[in-house]
């Protein structure tokens, strides 16, 4: 039985891309050929939707179903465009703050930190195309429907959505263990982007490079690290006790 969030065979799939269909990723046998397939792979190519050629195998886990090579697998929320949001938080008087997350691929994570933003009144989470984890309904049931009321961003890539930030306004802010900065001695009381990364290889070089500031929690235990959402938790209610303190707009 295909799960309700899956659309499977080419034309099918053709056609939900035709109608504007919310695609978090399609699932492309390796081996797949043909004109119908080379017309998909036009329309793939147009859009921004992330492609994974992969055996037979995984395809008929998903399904048994005639799938022809090919199953889509649908997006549980419409995706927000950075470059429209950013001005409308602007133009709406709100002081804007915002979770970019960085290489994270676990969806029980994922749903947490996505839990947590929406309950601290954060504007939006961002997460790149590629690399990610995909908001599917296992995304928003973890995230208790936080992800139904949470604006979330898919971009190209992290370091662009960064990029735009910082051309923006926003103060960039890494969340990292190597930092040498106690995370509650830095500023939030500006327009801020909070920046986390995976558990197991943090935020990558290329986005660290990008960020004004590098901050740490300290730890006093004999393990090194948090759980990323915990971590989430731990910057965003700082942002949130600092906004408070300084008699700022939360929300």
């Amino acid at each position: 039985m295909t799960p309700d969030n899956y659309i499977f065979g080419i034309r099918a799939v053709m056609e939900a891309i035709d109608a504007g269909k919310e695609i978090d990723k399609v699932f492309i046998k390796k081996d797949l050929s043909g004109p119908l397939a080379t017309e998909l792979f036009d329309m793939l190519r147009k859009t921004s939707t992330v492609v994974q050629r992969v055996p037979i195998e995984k395809l008929n886990k998903i399904t048994r179903k005639n799938h022809q090579g090919v199953i889509a697998m649908l997006s549980a929320v419409t995706y927000h465009s950075l470059s429209n949001l950013v001005p409308q938080l602007y133009e709406g008087g709100v002081l804007p703050f915002i979770v970019v997350l960085d290489g994270i691929t676990d969806v029980r994570n994922f749903g947490a930190i996505a839990r947590t933003c929406e309950c601290a009144g954060a504007d939006a989470i961002v997460i790149p195309s590629r690399g990610s984890v995909s908001v599917g309904a296992d995304a928003v049931k973890t995230s208790a429907g936080a992800l139904l009321h949470l604006p979330v961003c898919r971009e190209a890539s992290t370091v662009g959505a960064i990029n735009y930030l910082k051309a923006s306004g926003y103060k960039v802010v890494a969340v990292s263990e190597k930092a040498d900065i106690n995370y509650t001695t830095a500023d939030y009381t500006c327009p801020t982007a909070l920046v986390l990364g995976a558990e197991d290889t943090g935020i990558s070089p290329e986005v660290l490079r990008r960020c004004d500031t590098f901050v740490s929690i300290p730890m006093f235990g004999n393990i090194s690290s948090l759980n990323v959402s915990v971590a989430a938790g731990v910057m965003i209610y700082e942002v949130v006790r600092q906004r408070l303190n300084a008699n700022l707009e939360v929300i």
